[in-house]
């Protein structure tokens, strides 16, 4: 069983590699110094074949070619993948300046020749500061010497043009350059692009910085992101810095006379970089626009269609327009129509279908009308008239759609007309003046009423009677809030009430056989009653403190010594194991009583 699955797997292999379609890649830098040594590969994403490299002539050979190969196969829900490639490596050197083309190299296999593209490389001086960041953009290379100037790394905002008309389309591009190692890109602050209608444009993120030569040096170049700019008003626009944080990599050199900087380390330093204003100069665009111009600005075409050439009366009909082309189709309007007034019309559904790139905003904008006949016969939707303005030309451009007929058929439920916007029929238009009933023409006979209300005595008396329970209420109102206002007295009013509520939950415990939840609820019950009752904090309350007070208010001594027996009491029961629920009955009506007996008093 398992060689089969091999077998199997070999022969899945097998079949993707003949479906493979096979190519030859070749790779080389586009920028080097004279006497730079830099390598030259060709890539064939098959095996089995025979490389034939080109002649390279105007580089001096150090070595190769060597080869390399890797596969990989994947399996994923049945379908198998397999990556093969397949290197030859030459190591060259540039001896001289100027640009330079190698010719195609050619991969044979099964008697099939496959081409590689030629390259090109241009060499510059021996002079020129040569950076290596062409390699990676995430730190590999060597350390960078501190005290990074503004001409070694800085970055640009570059425009594809500087003078355009209002609604034509830029192109920015946010861009670094560098001849020092960087880390990466810690953070990036775009322009917020005021007076722009602003489109991102699709931008591969940048892994790798790529060799440039930039006014005879080389530079590491990458994009960051390209924008598609509309400005909105006429002047000098300016466009703020965009702002980058960027991480250096340096390197702290050791002072080891043997090994030098090999025992050498490296920190990441961040560096903020920013552009330099760029300003945009937007011309307004040239009078005379002719009728039917609503703004748009670039290079279009346009075309329409009708759903129907024949419907029954009140069905709709759709009616398209489609503009296409290249420009600001987002700002496009809808055009007007001038139809017959026997047909209603509702305002379009407009969607667009549209893709944005270094050219500009492209792809169509389709307007859909719904119209209704609203009586029988035949109908023409005239032609459509729409300029637009063409900013490579600077002349107003006029486009027309073609003219269109169909036929409103008599329908079974209206046999007597159409019916127009109002729901009237069409035929029965003339019969209005009579179907119209007028009021009284004759002479009115108006009289006065006898019984009003607000001269009667009974409302006036109800409306007294209202203002004096309105007063009362205002009063009563304002007691109230005088009482609540004083908190001694509401507590002492309330005492009482608070005071049975404390009981009846000592009560619950004692049904439930709790006696240390019944002693606690009772002596909670007796200690806030009095502290409410007579305005002392429960942190001052004890029994001498409460003797005087009773004793201050001519209380019954019968009740003060049975408060203090209760309150013995339900102290040393709290804590007593063997606590009779007879005597906690009994303390509880004591409680009851002396509770009744002070609130009386």
């Amino acid at each position: 069983m398992k060689k089969i699955i091999i077998l199997l797997l070999h022969l899945f292999v097998f079949c993707s590699l003949q479906a493979q379609d096979i190519s030859l890649i070749a790779e080389a830098p586009s920028v080097v110094a004279v006497g730079e040594q830099f390598r030259i590969s060709w890539t064939a994403n098959a095996r089995g074949g025979e490389f034939e490299a080109p002649e390279i002539n105007d580089f001096y050979v150090l070595s190769g070619p060597q080869t390399s190969f890797s596969q990989s196969t994947q399996i994923i829900q049945g379908k198998v993948t397999t990556t093969i490639s397949n290197t030859y490596t030459y190591y060259v050197q540039a001896t001289k300046e100027g640009k330079f083309t190698i010719p195609p190299g050619k991969y044979i296999i099964k008697d099939d020749e496959y081409l590689s593209e030629p390259v090109s490389i241009e060499v510059v001086s021996e002079g020129t500061n040569v950076s290596r960041p062409g390699d990676q953009a995430t730190g590999r290379e060597e350390g960078v010497q501190e005290g990074v100037s503004s001409s070694d790394l800085y970055v640009r905002l570059l425009v594809n043009k500087n003078n355009v008309y209002i609604g034509e389309h830029i192109v920015a591009s946010l861009k670094i350059y560098s001849r020092v190692n960087l880390s990466g890109i810690q953070e990036v602050k775009y322009p917020d692009f005021k007076s722009f209608l602003k489109e991102d444009i699709e931008t591969t993120p940048l892994r790798a910085l790529e060799r440039e030569n930039v006014n005879g040096s080389i530079y590491g170049t990458g994009l960051l992101q390209r924008f598609l700019l509309y400005p909105q008003r006429t002047g000098t626009i300016s466009i703020e810095p965009a702002n980058l944080t960027v991480l250096l990599q340096q390197q702290s050199r050791s002072n080891d006379p043997f090994f030098g900087d090999f025992f050498s380390t490296f920190t990441t330093v961040p560096k903020m970089i920013a552009t330099l204003p760029v300003e945009i100069n937007v011309k307004p665009l040239p009078t005379g626009a002719p009728p039917g111009f609503n703004g748009a600005v670039g290079d279009f075409s346009i075309s329409s269609s009708i759903s129907a050439d024949t419907v029954n009366v009140n069905e709709a009909v759709i009616y398209r327009i489609s503009l296409q082309g290249r420009g600001n189709l987002k700002l496009a309007t809808a055009p007007e129509l001038n139809l017959p007034p026997d047909i209603e019309i509702y305002e379009p559904e407009i969607s667009s279908d549209l893709s944005v790139s270094a050219s500009g905003t492209s792809g169509s904008r389709t307007f859909e009308y719904v119209l209704i006949p609203r009586f029988h016969g035949e109908f023409t939707v005239p032609s459509v008239q729409y300029s637009y303005f063409d900013p490579s030309s600077g002349r107003y451009r006029t486009l027309s759609t073609s003219e269109h007929k169909f036929v409103a058929l008599r329908s079974d439920e209206e046999q007597e007309g159409a019916q127009v916007y109002g729901g009237v029929s069409k035929e029965n238009v003339r019969f209005l003046g009579k179907d119209i009933r007028y009021i009284i023409t004759g002479k009115p006979n108006f009289r006065m009423a006898r019984n009003i209300l607000v001269r009667s005595n009974v409302f006036l008396y109800s409306y007294l009677g209202l203002l004096l329970l309105f007063l009362l209420i205002i009063l009563l109102r304002r007691e109230q809030i005088k009482r609540n206002a004083d908190i001694a007295r509401v507590r002492n009013r309330k005492a009482a009430g608070v005071a049975a509520k404390r009981l009846k939950k000592a009560a619950e415990c004692l049904r439930e056989s709790d006696t240390e939840g019944f002693y606690a609820e009772l002596l909670k019950a007796i200690w806030g009653y009095l502290s409410d009752k007579y305005n002392i904090p429960l942190s001052e309350l004890s029994i001498d403190a409460v003797n005087k007070i009773l004793e201050r208010n001519k209380l019954d001594k019968n009740i003060i010594d049975e408060l203090r027996e209760v309150i013995g009491k339900c102290e040393y029961s709290r804590f007593s194991p063997d606590s009779d629920m007879t005597t906690a009955d009994e303390i509880y009506r004591k409680a009851e009583q002396i509770i009744k007996a002070i609130e009386n008093k």
